[in-house]
């Protein structure tokens, strides 16, 4: 079985790299903390490499899987926060720190990603029967969960080849 899902990855991600699709960034969020009794060391982002996104799934060029996590886009905000809501505040603070981590302005980032075991499938995968499947949204059944080799098919053509106006 993790023979199976490592070159399905592996697959995809070679069509991806030999048609020189685009990709995001990955990186890890560190929220900001105290460094000494008065120094605050602001949220940063520690960079991950470079991944596709597949929908549930994001695969680097090494044929690696991640479970998506969460997702911003590097934009300078203003220093003074103007927000009602706790969400709206991490956001900016989310934004903030992946343009000091060196992104460029609208890069999107993918952080708080799950590495995907091909030896225990969980998140997205699921084992039924005697195939690997994709859990497309959260709470679909195993036995509607898509295939993965078919979810990585469609996915990669929707990379390779856009719809029209996306």
């Amino acid at each position: 079985m993790a023979a199976i899902v490592r070159n399905s990855f592996a697959r995809a991600a070679s069509q991806l790299a030999d048609a020189g699709v685009a990709d995001e960034a990955r990186a890890e969020f560190v929220p900001a903390h105290r460094r000494a009794l008065v120094f605050r060391r602001a949220a940063r982002m520690h960079p991950l490499g470079r991944v596709w996104r597949l929908g549930v799934i994001l695969l680097d060029s090494e044929g690696n899987g991640f479970a998506t996590g969460s997702i911003t886009r590097a934009q300078s905000v203003a220093e003074r926060p103007n927000y009602h809501a706790a969400s709206a505040e991490e956001r900016r603070i989310e934004r903030a720190a992946a343009l000091r981590a060196g992104y460029s302005e609208g890069e999107t980032v993918n952080f708080a990603t799950t590495a995907l075991d091909p030896e225990h499938p969980a998140g997205p995968l699921v084992v039924h029967g005697s195939e690997v499947r994709v859990l497309w949204a959260p709470g679909t059944a195993p036995d509607a969960a898509t295939p993965l080799d078919a979810y990585l098919a469609e996915r990669v053509a929707l990379l390779l080849e856009p719809p029209q106006g996306a």
